[in-house]
């Protein structure tokens, strides 16, 4: 009876104590995550010119363009202009497809959820040695959206106009996912 106080004692000692010795574990690296470049040391300059826009949707490439300039800014290593132009890297981008389409609907089978679809073209460019360090002919990102009562979304444009929040958390995602691409080789 003593010998299974004993173990229980000891479990529950264990059940404290473990969690407690992996805390400080739990924080090492995560503040590191997404902050690392395998860019090479020359690069400390980028230029990130306004994208192009093949698009219907007006304005979207004001909005990606901005995005990924305050995510290379948030990086801290490197000064971001708009120009592609006395640089010692480059960061294009062509939108060449948004698109809309339901994915839910309501009682009386009107849509209630919406899909877009962002496809964008990219290509980061080592000006100095002409070299082409990172690119993706077709970088797709697809969000979905709830729509307020009252809207219609059956084109992009329209869709866009309405949920300017629906653009803007793509964009933040868009972003991100560019960035870490471009500076940690994936």
């Amino acid at each position: 009876m003593i010998d299974t106080m004993r173990r229980r004692s000891f479990a529950a000692l264990a059940l404290v104590l473990v969690p407690l010795a992996l805390v400080p574990l739990s924080g090492c690296g995560y503040s590191l995550a997404g902050r690392g470049s395998a860019l090479p040391a020359h690069i400390r300059t980028i230029g990130v010119p306004l994208f192009t826009n093949a698009t219907s949707v007006f304005d979207v490439e004001q909005t990606l363009t901005a995005r990924v300039r305050l995510e290379f800014i948030g990086r801290g290593r490197y000064k971001v202009v708009p120009e592609g132009t006395g640089t010692d890297a480059v960061l294009k981008g062509d939108i060449t497809g948004i698109s809309v389409r339901p994915t839910a609907f309501d009682s009386n089978q009107q849509a209630s959820r919406y899909e877009i679809t962002v496809v964008v073209k990219v290509e980061f460019r080592d000006i100095v040695n002409d070299k082409v360090l990172y690119e993706n002919p077709a970088q797709t990102f697809k969000e979905e959206y709830e729509v307020t009562t009252g809207q219609s979304a059956s084109d992009p444009r329209t869709f866009l106009g309405q949920n300017s929040n629906a653009l803007e958390r793509l964009s933040v995602d868009f972003a991100k996912t560019v960035v870490s691409a471009v500076l940690e080789a994936f």
